[in-house]
Order: C-alpha cells, then sequence, then structure tokens
C-alpha cells in the first residue's frame, strides 16, 4: 500500500475533520466520503492547499445503487501535476437533495455534471446550465440509473412520407405471440404433447 497515499489521506481527513467522513486507499488510489453539503469547501481545500495543488478534475460519474436510501454516488476524480498525483472523492445522495455544484471552484465541471444529471438524474445546485448533454431533446428518464428499461420509452427512425425524424412509442410485438417449443421431429414417444391419442387413417401400418 503506497505510504504517500496514507498519509495524503490523514493529513485531509484532520484538516477537514467535519467534512471528510472517512477516507481509503483501494488498488493504490485514494478515496475520500465527502458529506454533500460541504462539498465545495473541500474542493477548494484540494485545489489550493499547498501540499495538495488538484488542479485539475478530470472526471464526474455516478454509480446508481437502487436498494440503499440515497441510491447515487457522485465521484470526483481530481488530478495534481505539481505533487503528480490522482484522488477521488464520493458524495452519496438521492433523486431529490441536489449535490453543490463545484463550477465555481472547478469551471470544467459544468459539462461533467450535467452528463451526471442527463444519465443519472442527479440535480446539482447552482449549476449555471443545467441541461441534457448526451441524449436527445425531450428524452424521458435517466439511461443510466438501474430501473431504466433496456429498450426506452420511444424509438428514433425516419420517415420517408413526413421527410423528417419521428418519435414512436416502443412496441414489443413479441411479447404477444404464442411460441412452440416442442420440435416436429419428436414423435410418437409417451409424454409427446404432440402425438395424439389414435394415428390417422393415412398413418396406419398394412398389418393395422
Amino acid at each position: 500500500m503506497d505510504q504517500a497515499l496514507l498519509d495524503l489521506g490523514e493529513y485531509i481527513s484532520a484538516a477537514l475533520s467535519q467534512e471528510v467522513i472517512d477516507f481509503e486507499v483501494r488498488h493504490d488510489e485514494l478515496m475520500v466520503r465527502v458529506r454533500r453539503d460541504n462539498l465545495v469547501k473541500v474542493a477548494m481545500f484540494l485545489r489550493d492547499d499547498v501540499n495538495c495543488q488538484f488542479k485539475q478534475v478530470v472526471d464526474i460519474c455516478g454509480v446508481d445503487l437502487p436498494e440503499r436510501d440515497e441510491r447515487f454516488d457522485v465521484i470526483y476524480n481530481l488530478l495534481s501535476l505539481v505533487q503528480n498525483r490522482r484522488i477521488r472523492l464520493k458524495v452519496a445522495t438521492d433523486d431529490v437533495h441536489p449535490v453543490p455544484s463545484i463550477v465555481s471552484v472547478y469551471s470544467a465541471a459544468g459539462w461533467y455534471e450535467r452528463e451526471v444529471w442527463d444519465l443519472f438524474g442527479v440535480l446539482f445546485a447552482d449549476n449555471p446550465d443545467l441541461r441534457r448533454i448526451m441524449t436527445d431533446y425531450g428524452f424521458e428518464g435517466h439511461p443510466l440509473r438501474k430501473d431504466f428499461p433496456l429498450t426506452g420509452y420511444v424509438e428514433v427512425r425516419y420517415d420517408d412520407e413526413q421527410k423528417r425524424v419521428v418519435y414512436e412509442p416502443v412496441k414489443l410485438t413479441q411479447e404477444f405471440r404464442s411460441f412452440d417449443f416442442l420440435s416436429p421431429w419428436e414423435g410418437m414417444l409417451p409424454g409427446d404433447e404432440k402425438a395424439t391419442a389414435e394415428p390417422a387413417e393415412g398413418d396406419k401400418g398394412e398389418g393395422a
């Protein structure tokens, strides 16, 4: 285990004892769990403190854990070129309570937050432009949630008669078909549902 990452985690946890829940080093990566309402303060500390200097936000992503009350984890990956280190912040929330936007700390976070909102439905308070960025206009739902149907709600196609793209509800007609999974070559075997009690007249042999 990287002792330098352990020391950094202890340093951050001691400096932000009220804001940091805990930290761990796993697979040579430092992960710090942060209280949702204190996220901006922690981000500013990590950016400005001389022992941290995490000046860049590399990515913001989400994880959906629907069995929890706070079903979402929002994960922030920060980079320090000066220290040659990375750190991962994790914040828990649900689809009602917004996460504070860190656009005031990292201007590049705006589009990352829009992506998490679009795909997971996590709200970000004070984001100046929280609109969909990955899905189409009028898209219904958030496609990376575990309870989102694999087929979606609408299908998009080009209508040659109307000469434009049209949106239509997804139709799963195969759900209403009646499938017969018995093989027609199974023959007259005991228990075969296709076997008849009496063979047809044309099927009787000469000795019958």
